[in-house]
């Protein structure tokens, strides 16, 4: 059976459902995503950005190549368009094979486990990024997050590099300003570079997802977000909140565990 996992969003997106696709895997599997999640869909036989697929022209005047693309497929399971009439009109409209399921979580369970009940599955997976590192003695830290409000004061990040008793690497996308901070665009080189952290601390962001995946200790500080949904998980995660009352005693501590 050949399948089509379709799943946009950013990288913390796409590694909440991991496990669940992973369930969802033919003979044959593709999975077409938002391009710098493309490394991380390691279990599939082969993956592409969903821009380069052309799927945003199926509900205009798609391309014949892409319609015979997906009748290719025995089964297409897709986050993309499932809140879309016109998308979903045009599926039916070229018989496509699609199974649409919703692409945010309702709120009532962690995310994970949400998109686990979709497939069938049981709770309790973690989502997880295999990566050949070994642990080094260093701590990363990522200040950043998608909204100001959902970043921890990076003065209090600068005082608790100061304060942990490890050299501290920072770490920086490619938009975030930070100086002399790490970039690593692909997110499979940048999962197994934080494998090697003793550990990482950072905001609720897509980064810190990365890193619980990757099997590093995870320090999260939330809020505004509800971490019983969106925090990373795995055995090593330790999450602080709510954003306004963390002290940076409490993250020191947290990091030494």
């Amino acid at each position: 059976m050949r399948h089509l996992l379709i799943r946009p969003g950013a990288v913390g997106d796409f590694l909440v459902s991991l496990p669940a696709m992973e369930r969802l895997r033919g003979a044959y599997t593709e999975v077409w995503t938002a391009s710098p999640n493309v490394p991380l869909a390691r279990f599939a036989d082969a993956a592409f950005s969903i821009a380069s697929t052309g799927l945003d022209l199926l509900e205009f005047a798609p391309p014949e190549r892409l319609i015979e693309r997906l009748r290719g497929f025995d089964r297409i399971v897709s986050w993309y368009g499932s809140a879309r009439t016109e998308f979903r009109e045009a599926v039916a409209r070229w018989g496509l094979p699609f199974e649409f399921l919703a692409a945010l979580p309702d709120g009532r369970s962690h995310a994970v486990d949400f998109y686990l009940a979709q497939v069938g599955a049981e709770p309790g997976a973690a989502p997880r990024i295999e990566c050949p590192a070994a642990r080094e003695d260093f701590a990363v830290i990522h200040p950043f997050a998608s909204r100001p409000a959902k970043r921890w004061p990076l003065e209090r990040f600068r005082e608790v590099a100061r304060r942990l008793p490890m050299p501290v690497r920072w770490c920086a996308g490619p938009e975030e300003e930070l100086e002399d901070a790490v970039r690593i665009p692909d997110l499979y080189d940048l999962a197994c570079w934080l494998a090697r952290a003793r550990v990482y601390i950072g905001n609720d962001s897509g980064i810190a997802h990365l890193a619980a995946a990757a099997g590093t200790p995870v320090v999260a500080l939330f809020g505004p977000t509800d971490p019983a949904v969106w925090a990373p998980r795995g055995p090593r995660v330790r999450v602080l909140a709510p954003m306004g009352q963390i002290r940076v005693e409490e993250v020191i501590a947290a990091a030494g565990q």
